[in-house]
């Protein structure tokens, strides 16, 4: 007797999946994260020395080198930039969709150390830790020309070292290179100061901003970099998807034509991980990039295999003499550990990837860690639920629908 609740309930998860995925599955491919390799942009690799020889390189100095960088990355505009620390020397920059080279390099790399001197021996009247939080702004003077405002967080020092120096030059430096020196003509009580002779508004604020990220607190060489064109990027992630398509067109003909009515079960949970694997990553913040494209894919390999792998053990099962049901269970059961073993395994691999790896072959581990995990949700307990229902719906007691032929079967 055909149980039609069960099919109902088979149909109206299918109908849920595939209007989810249609309604919603186009803004959240929109929303997804690309890297540097497939959006275009910048990348540099800096070696970190301490300021002084007797300055120890910590873990704390390299974290707070990197906030000082994402301070003056944001002076650029550049949305989710990647910053990270790798090893106990290196800090990698990867700034996606930025097109000027050099403007990056002098806004990421200088040391940007702002002090105001005596002209005459060169002593260090105040520096750039005197300013107040966000103490520099890029603005006009009266004449309408760019200039950088300066406030200081202890007016009273400012206004002691103006009285000083009544009738003097103070020089006004940016790291070692002289801005300006004007001359003090009466005290400035209120800590205000400003940097004139700025070519353009936008070079003021570009100074105005790395000055209140503050100086960084380590020297940094660059000793690697690369870029990626927007056009080249837009290509890699053209081709990276188009592969993606037809693979998965592939493997989703194979399994129906192949396993039949689990082949059908099988596309279905397909969709829906491929699915919730790019809700995961926009949720996470994860940023896609080429290789993690490569484990996008190796994913739905790795999701088909577990299924692949339940259907054999069903298979055999039948063919034994079982009963449909008897067989779900019995193949459902004993192909657990070995999908288990090998998603495990697979697990570890990554993430000794994700531990030693640079910053391309570590999107590579997280989007494979997160497909695995994904393909135990859709293709383990998504594909058994719903082939559940359809075997015990008696609407497909037909060994055709398993893939299995009537003379295979031992007493039928």
């Amino acid at each position: 007797m055909i149980k039609w609740s069960r099919i109902v309930t088979f149909l109206v998860i299918t109908a849920i999946i595939f209007s989810t995925v249609a309604l919603t599955g186009k803004k959240v491919a929109m929303n997804t994260t690309l890297g540097l390799d497939l959006r275009g942009g910048f990348e540099i690799l800096y070696e970190v020395s301490p300021l002084n020889p007797n300055q120890k390189l910590t873990k704390d100095t390299l974290n707070a080198a990197v906030t000082a960088i994402n301070s003056r990355v944001n002076v650029l505009g550049v949305s989710e930039p990647d910053i990270k620390v790798e090893g106990t020397d290196r800090i990698r920059v990867q700034l996606a969709g930025v097109t000027d080279q050099k403007k990056a390099r002098d806004i990421v790399g200088k040391p940007a150390k702002l002090t105001f001197r005596d002209m005459t021996n060169g002593k260090v009247l105040m520096d750039g830790s005197d300013l107040a939080e966000n103490g520099a702004q890029g603005t006009f003077d009266e004449m309408q020309r760019p200039i950088v405002t300066l406030k200081f967080k202890d007016a009273k020092k400012f206004a002691d070292v103006t009285q000083k120096y009544i009738g003097q030059p103070v020089g006004i430096f940016l790291d070692e290179n002289p801005i300006t020196a004007p001359r003090i003509n009466s005290v400035i009580p209120n800590g205000s100061a400003q940097i004139d002779g700025q070519e353009s508004i936008e070079k003021a604020k570009e100074l105005a901003g790395v000055l209140n990220a503050g100086a960084l607190p380590v020297n940094m060489k660059e000793i690697f970099s690369t870029s990626v064109g927007a056009k080249l990027g837009q290509a890699a992630l053209y081709n990276g998807v188009e592969a993606g398509i037809i693979g998965t067109l592939i493997v989703l003909v194979f399994m129906i034509l192949y396993y039949r009515m689990p082949g059908v079960v099988a596309c279905i949970t397909l969709i829906a991980y491929v699915y919730l694997l790019m809700l995961f990553q926009n949720l996470m913040g994860a940023t896609l990039t080429l290789p993690g494209i490569a484990a996008f894919i190796l994913g739905i390999g790795m999701a088909v295999d577990a299924n692949i792998i339940m259907y054999e053990r069903i298979k055999e099962e039948l063919r034994s003499g079982k009963s449909y049901l008897s067989a779900l269970r019995a193949g459902s059961k004993r192909s657990l550990s070995t999908i288990l073993d090998a998603n495990v395994t697979s697990i570890i691999g990554a993430l000794v990837l994700a531990y030693f790896g640079s910053s391309a072959i570590r999107g590579f581990a997280v989007t494979l860690i997160l497909s695995i995990v994904v393909s135990l949700i859709t293709a383990v307990a998504g594909s058994r639920l719903m082939l559940s229902l359809a075997v015990r719906s008696n609407l497909f007691n037909k060994p055709f629908y398993y893939g299995v032929k009537e003379r295979d079967i031992r007493d039928l």
